[in-house]
C-alpha cells in the first residue's frame, strides 16, 4: 500500500533495506539506483530486456515462498523481499560463468578486450577458480573480412546483444543467431562475413559486446611501423569527440577534456605534425551552410542532409539510393582534412605528398571504412580509434595523465566553437544555422545557441525564423530514426527543410571507436557532450565562417566557397550499394 510520503509507489525490501519504488521499475534499476550492482550480459538500458544469460538473477520472496528470479525484467511488487548476494544467488550466478568458460576461448592476455571484459571481470568477482565442465569447444574461423570490426565467434557467450544493436536499434540486420543447440552462433547471412554483409561499419555491436567477440580491427602495427620509418613524414589529425573521451582510457572522468594531454601525446609517440579536425568541420559547415542557402532559395533537393557519418552514408547507400540527392555533396571533416594534408599544406611545406603517411583519430569504426571508398583513395593511410590510440599510448609507456599540454599545429590547428560540438548529436545542426542566419540575414548574430537541437531524444525538432522564412529543422541519431525520415522523404510526407543524421548514439561521442560505458550510458554520454559544448563556450571564435584560418585557406588556395577548386577538394558524390 502506498503512503502519503510516497503516492504511487510500492514498498520493498531490498537487502534489508525498505526501499519506496515505482512499480514500472524493475528490480535490476532499482538496485542500480540505491548503490547495489548486479552482475549482468544480456541486460543493456537501451535494448530489450530479453533475460537470456540468466546472470542478473535474485532472490525474491513473497507470500513467504522463495525463488530464484532474474531482475532485469522483473517488476517490484507490494511486500516483495529481494536479496541480491545469498549463497542460492552466489552459486548460481558462478555456475553460469562457468558454463560459459567450458565454451570459450581463454586466451584472455592476447584478447582485445584483456582488463575490459565482463566475462573476466565475473568470473574474477565470482571467484570462479576452475572450469569443471569440460566437452567439445566452439572453433570457427575468426571474420576479418571488414575493414572496420572484428568478429570472433570463440568470444561469443551469445548475449544477444549485438544482434539487438544492429536490428532493432540501428535496422541494418547484418548479423543473426544462425543454427540451433551446440552450434550455435552470432553470423551474417549464409554465414557470410561482415564484410561482405550489409554491416555500415558503425560498431555500435562493438559497443554492445561485453566479451571480445566483437572489437575494432586494428591498425596500431602499421602505424608504428610508420613511425618507425624515417623516410616518412607521419602526420595526425584528431576528429572533436577525442578530446572529451581519450581521457576515459587511463582513468579519467567521463567529460574530461584532454585536447592539450592527447596533442602532447601524439608528439611524443613521433608524429611530426598534429591538425585539429575541427578546423575541417569549420569548413564543412562554411561549404554545407552555403550548399543549404542555394538550396532553399531554389527550393531543389529539400530536406538536406548532414554527410559528416559514414556509416549513415553507407546505409544510404545501400538502403534509399533513390533519395541521395537530398545529401549535401560536402564531405566529412576527415576526408576534407586529409584532402588539404595532401594538397594544401604539402605544397606550403614543400614536401612530396608520397612521403607522408596521414593517421586520422576518430571515434568511429565507419571512419576505417570511409578512408577507403574510391573518390578518397591516397589520402588518410590508417585510421586509429579512440581506443586504439589509448592504446598505443600505453604500449608506448607514456603517462598520459601528468603530460605537459601542448598545441594543435597550423596552419591546420585554428578552429571555433562550432568545430568542437560536431562531436554531439544536433552540433553538426547548430555550427551551420550560426552561419546560415548570418549569412541569410547579414548579420552577426550573438544570440547563437539552439537549446531546442540538443539532448539525448533521437529525434529532435525544431523551426527557426530567418530572413521572413521558417525553417523546419529535424537531428537524429541512431539508424533506426534515419530510416524512420527517410521512409517520409521517400513518400513524400517530409515537412522538414534540413536534416542532422548520426548513425551512432549521441553522435560521435557515442561512435563503435569510444571507450564503452560499462554502467549507466546515458549519464556518461551527457558528461562528454557538456565537455564539448563548455569548449565552444570558452572559444573566442564560436562560428566557423568566422575562423581567421579558414579564410585565409579560402584566400591562399580554395577560391570561392563552392566553387570549382573548392568543390574538387571539398565535395564528393554517392554509389548505389548491394550486399547478399
Amino acid at each position: 500500500m502506498a503512503s502519503p510520503e510516497h503516492p504511487q509507489k510500492v514498498k520493498i525490501t531490498l537487502n534489508d533495506e525498505i526501499v519506496w519504488c515505482d512499480p514500472n521499475a524493475y528490480i535490476i534499476d532499482i538496485a542500480r539506483n540505491n548503490n547495489i550492482y548486479i552482475p549482468h550480459f544480456c541486460y543493456h538500458e537501451r535494448l530489450e530486456r530479453t533475460a537470456n544469460c540468466r546472470l542478473c538473477v535474485v532472490e525474491i520472496e513473497i507470500g513467504g515462498k522463495k525463488r530464484i528470479m532474474t531482475s532485469c525484467n522483473l517488476k517490484p511488487q507490494e511486500g516483495m523481499i529481494v536479496n541480491t548476494h545469498t549463497p542460492k544467488v552466489l552459486e548460481a550466478r558462478r555456475v553460469n560463468i562457468e558454463l560459459l568458460l567450458a565454451n570459450h576461448d581463454l586466451n584472455c592476455p592476447t584478447c582485445a578486450k584483456n582488463l575490459h571484459c565482463k566475462l573476466q571481470r565475473y568470473s574474477g568477482e565470482l571467484i570462479v577458480k576452475e572450469t569443471p565442465f569440460t566437452g567439445k569447444r566452439r572453433n570457427v574461423p575468426v571474420d576479418e573480412s571488414s575493414p572496420s570490426i572484428r568478429r570472433d565467434n570463440n568470444k561469443c557467450i551469445l548475449c544477444g546483444r549485438c544482434i539487438k544493436m544492429c536490428g532493432d536499434v540501428q535496422t541494418v540486420n547484418a548479423i543473426q543467431q544462425q543454427f540451433r543447440g551446440f552450434e550455435t552462433l552470432v553470423s551474417c547471412a549464409f554465414n557470410e562475413g561482415l564484410g561482405e554483409s550489409s554491416c555500415v561499419n558503425c560498431g555500435q555491436c562493438v559497443i554492445a559486446c561485453p566479451t571480445g567477440a566483437l572489437t575494432e580491427r586494428s591498425d596500431i602495427p602499421h602505424v608504428i611501423d610508420a613511425l618507425n620509418d624515417p623516410h616518412k613524414i607521419v602526420i595526425a589529425q584528431t576528429a572533436p569527440s577525442i578530446r572529451a573521451t581519450l581521457g576515459e582510457c587511463f582513468g579519467m572522468n567521463p567529460g574530461t577534456n584532454v585536447t592539450g594531454k592527447m596533442v602532447a601525446a601524439l608528439k611524443k609517440l613521433g608524429f611530426e605534425k598534429v591538425f585539429d579536425t575541427d578546423l575541417a568541420a569549420d569548413i564543412t559547415i562554411v561549404e554545407e551552410a552555403s550548399e543549404f542557402i542555394k538550396r532553399l532559395n531554389a527550393n531543389e533537393n529539400l530536406p538536406m542532409i548532414t554527410t559528416c557519418c559514414p556509416a549513415w552514408i553507407k546505409f544510404g547507400e545501400q538502403f534509399f539510393y533513390d533519395e541521395l540527392s537530398h545529401m549535401s555533396t560536402c564531405r566529412s571533416p576527415q576526408a576534407i582534412m586529409a584532402s588539404l594534408i595532401k594538397t594544401y599544406y604539402a605544397e606550403k611545406a614543400d614536401l612530396d605528398p608520397q612521403r607522408i603517411v596521414l593517421v586520422d583519430i576518430m571515434p568511429c569504426t565507419a571512419k576505417k571504412f570511409e578512408i577507403l571508398r574510391p573518390e578518397f583513395a591516397g589520402e588518410a593511410d590508417y585510421v586509429l580509434t579512440t581506443v586504439e590510440l589509448g592504446k598505443l599510448i600505453k604500449e608506448m609507456n607514456i603517462d598520459f595523465e601528468h603530460l605537459e599540454p601542448a598545441r594543435f599545429d597550423n596552419p591546420l590547428g585554428e578552429s571555433t566553437g562550432a568545430g568542437a560540438i560536431f562531436g554531439h548529436t544536433g552540433g553538426v545542426m547548430e555550427a551551420a544555422l550560426r552561419t546560415v542566419a548570418d549569412w541569410l540575414e547579414n548579420k552577426n548574430f550573438k544570440h547563437i545557441d539552439y537549446q531546442a537541437i540538443r539532448g539525448m531524444e533521437t529525434l529532435k525538432e525544431a523551426t527557426v525564423h530567418i530572413d521572413g522564412m521558417e525553417i523546419n529543422l529535424a537531428v537524429v541519431h541512431t539508424l533506426g530514426e534515419a530510416r524512420k525520415l527517410m521512409e517520409q522523404i521517400r513518400s513524400g510526407t517530409c515537412k522538414y527543410h534540413f536534416i542532422e543524421i548520426m548513425a551512432c548514439y549521441g553522435g560521435c561521442i557515442g561512435g563503435g571507436g569510444q571507450p564503452a560505458p560499462t554502467e549507466r550510458f546515458d549519464e556518461v554520454l551527457k558528461k562528454r557532450v557538456q565537455a564539448l559544448i563548455t569548449e565552444d563556450l570558452h572559444k573566442e571564435i564560436r562560428k566557423s565562417h568566422k575562423n581567421p584560418a579558414v579564410n585565409k585557406l579560402y584566400d591562399e588556395y580554395l577560391g570561392d566557397i563552392g566553387g570549382e577548386r573548392a568543390h574538387k577538394l571539398l565535395h564528393t558524390s554517392y554509389q548505389r550499394r548491394e550486399f547478399k
